[in-house]
């Protein structure tokens, strides 16, 4: 299969920038020949790729293509900066990464990376597979340790959510411990509803998650926040314990572990092995046994 590498960048930039429009700008070229590079590229792969939607969506082959794409961008890029040796060339990396490693430890390691630009695609850690499913991201932090066709998977270790609570809050609604009867009454804070940890705890217990009332906020910070200020409690990583203060407290050191583990694509990439490696080293606070 021949494969034309600016049919394939117009692709690309058509789902990146979201419409044709937006795509030729980014491509320095009219809307009118981003539109025929596309269905070249359509015509000769015998699919459909793209739904002409805004913002336009890929189909199931159009995420392989587009998938296949991103790779060929990042390889090309790679090849040009060996080629020239120039410095202050720049390469951005998009990544996908649960909530809480984004709120905690995932900036810091990646700090002081010359020379790389980050994208990052914020969901939960079952969900991030997704973004390398479809091409949108060339690694993710994710929970599944199966690899995604195409990537390779290493663990990074295990983030343990413990409940945690308000000191007034947890001796008005647990002043006995965590029991069910209390877990049935006391109000909670999720995430949103992607998140299951709160639920999980709860299922521990007995409790159906239906029953206590519920408070909904779907940002790592704010989440934290909302527990401190007594809406509910909620699950809370032990690495962001400290983010917390001294207001609030554990109910049960015995919370949920989630194992984590990196996916990035089976490709050679300095700038990306780079990203690799700087993770790799930030996850330590996992292995530390907080």
């Amino acid at each position: 299969m021949d494969l034309d590498l600016a049919q394939l960048r117009a692709l690309d930039a058509a789902v990146t920038h979201g419409t044709l429009d937006a795509a030729a700008r980014a491509l320095h070229i009219t809307p009118s020949a981003v539109s025929q590079r596309i269905r070249a590229l359509e015509a000769s792969l015998g699919r459909v790729l793209l739904v002409r939607s805004k913002p336009v969506a890929v189909t199931e082959s159009g995420a392989a293509a587009l998938r296949v794409a991103r790779q060929l961008d990042a390889l090309a890029g790679a090849l040009a900066l060996d080629l020239a040796g120039e410095e202050g060339s720049r390469r951005l990396i998009p990544l996908g990464v649960n909530a809480d490693s984004l709120a905690t430890w995932v900036l810091p390691a990646l700090a002081g990376l010359d020379g790389l630009d980050f994208e990052f695609h914020r969901e939960d850690q079952d969900y991030t597979v997704s973004y390398l499913r479809d091409g949108t991201v060339m690694a993710a932090i994710t929970a599944d340790s199966a690899p995604v066709q195409g990537c390779t998977v290493e663990p990074l270790g295990v983030m343990r959510y413990v409940p945690t609570a308000e000191r007034e809050f947890a001796a008005r609604w647990f002043p006995h411990g965590v029991t069910a009867a209390a877990l049935r009454e006391a109000p909670y804070v999720d995430f949103d509803r992607k998140d299951d940890l709160q639920h999980r705890y709860l299922r521990k217990h007995r409790v159906d998650e239906a029953t206590p009332p519920r408070n909904q906020v779907p940002a790592s910070a704010d989440f934290v926040a909302a527990v401190r200020l007594g809406f509910g409690w909620g699950m809370i990583p032990m690495v962001q314990q400290p983010q917390a203060g001294d207001d609030v407290i554990v109910l049960d050191e015995h919370g949920i572990d989630v194992p984590l583990y990196w996916q990035q694509w089976n490709l050679r990439s300095p700038a990306l092995d780079r990203v690799r490696e700087a993770i790799l080293a930030g996850a330590a606070v996992l292995r530390s046994g907080r």
